[in-house]
């Protein structure tokens, strides 16, 4: 049997003693600033003499305040988290010299996430228990499920959400076990219901966050209404984070379950290209559109797809596969939103989604057969067009209407 080697973090929510959290808490302050000082610094080089500084450039710099006095405080921390925060700087001008992500922006202190990554050298892992720089005990993780048999972590990263939740991530090499299988199925996503299945199949959409809409405003209004900088705003603000937390959490844990079936049922999976970032536009379906999640459903999707040797498939944004008779082959000239059901002229009834799950499983298989790449060019979308889904002129061309 086949097998495939990765890296794969495994979180874990764990609960520091007031002098842990406290450590933690000064460690991602000083992460923060030691990010912000570089960036400020890098970007005030170019501005000014039009010169890139480096990692090796800002590691030096880190070195000359820590001997300053108003940053004195920066040697009680941890060193590594601080180098290992330059490196992520690095990496951001990296991304963004390439062209593959904006220019970095600072780290705010209530807005950004508090992390703080720890690489070998700055903990300690003995008998499954992790203890970090600057702490004297371990810590008290919740082992909600087993790391891999005799693997250690190779980095370490600790965070905080919004909730107040401390969560701890495991960074360990890990073998996934590569067994083939025979099945195909194209994808279609929707609102009514989550993903229809060119077998037919229809997977409800949980609607996580209509489920919690209720209390989540009235958390909104009570927060509303506390006076700022009070601990009864921080309290209210809380209750809200966990609102919007347990959301996120369910639609998680949904589709994480709805993925790994996906990829163990079927060798080659087919989803179209949507750009959620132009669909969430239209007023009247962003709320239901970002709750149903489909880029995460994606992203989850593409590294299941690599780590269990599958082949996932993308379909042209442009492709009509609403408007296709998957049976004929003719285009139907208009397909409302609100039309779930349609007769081609050739005699067949179409559900909407099934019909589109079915025809963008046959580009998706036609295009792999031609040698043709179905991934799209993110180059390709041209602006001006609506956010609703269309064909593109060129992807229509030959194809008869109805």
């Amino acid at each position: 049997m086949a097998t495939k080697a990765v890296k794969r973090a495994f979180k874990y929510r764990f609960y520091p003693n007031p002098e842990q959290a406290a450590e933690l808490a000064r460690t991602f302050g000083c992460v923060r600033l030691v990010y912000n000082m570089a960036l400020a610094a890098r970007t005030q080089a170019w501005t000014l003499r039009q010169e890139r500084v480096n990692y090796n450039a800002t590691s030096a710099m880190l070195t000359g305040w820590k001997k300053t006095g108003e940053l004195a405080f920066l040697n009680d921390v941890s060193s590594v988290p601080l180098q290992q925060v330059l490196r992520h700087l690095q990496a951001a001008f990296t991304n963004f010299f390439a062209r593959r992500a904006r220019y970095p922006t600072f780290k705010s202190k209530k807005k950004s996430r508090r992390s703080a990554e720890y690489t070998t050298s700055a903990f300690r892992w003995r008998d499954g228990k992790l203890t970090l720089a600057k702490m004297a005990a371990p810590l008290n993780i919740v082992w909600s499920r087993p790391l891999p048999e005799g693997v250690a972590p190779s980095t370490v990263t600790v965070s905080r959400d919004a909730a107040g939740r401390w969560f701890v991530s495991l960074l360990c090499d890990d073998v996934i076990e590569q067994t083939p299988t025979s099945g195909v199925v194209g994808i279609d996503a929707g609102l009514d219901s989550l993903l229809t299945l060119s077998t037919g199949e229809k997977i409800v959409n949980p609607r996580h966050e209509r489920r919690d809409r209720a209390a989540l405003a009235r958390a909104q209004r009570a927060l509303a209404r506390k006076e700022k900088g009070s601990n009864n705003r921080a309290k209210a603000r809380l209750k809200v984070a966990r609102i919007h937390a347990r959301i996120t959490d369910r639609r998680r844990d949904h589709l994480h379950k709805l993925t790994t079936r996906l990829v163990r049922e079927n060798q080659t999976i087919v989803i179209e290209d949507l750009t959620v970032r132009n669909m969430v536009k239209n007023r009247s379906l962003a709320r239901a559109i970002s709750d149903a999640a489909w880029r995460q459903f994606r992203t989850l999707l593409e590294y299941k797809t690599d780590w269990h040797g599958r082949t996932l498939l993308v379909t042209d944004r442009w492709f009509p596969s609403s408007k296709l008779c998957s049976t004929c082959g003719a285009l139907a000239e208009r397909m409302p939103l609100n039309v779930r059901t349609w007769t081609c002229r050739c005699g067949t009834v179409h559900d909407r989604d099934v019909n589109a799950a079915r025809n963008i499983l046959a580009a998706g298989q036609a295009e792999r057969a031609c040698g043709e790449g179905v991934r799209p060019q993110r180059g390709n979308l041209r602006s001006g067009q609506p956010t609703v889904k269309q064909e593109n002129p060129r992807a229509t061309t030959g194809i008869p209407s109805l």
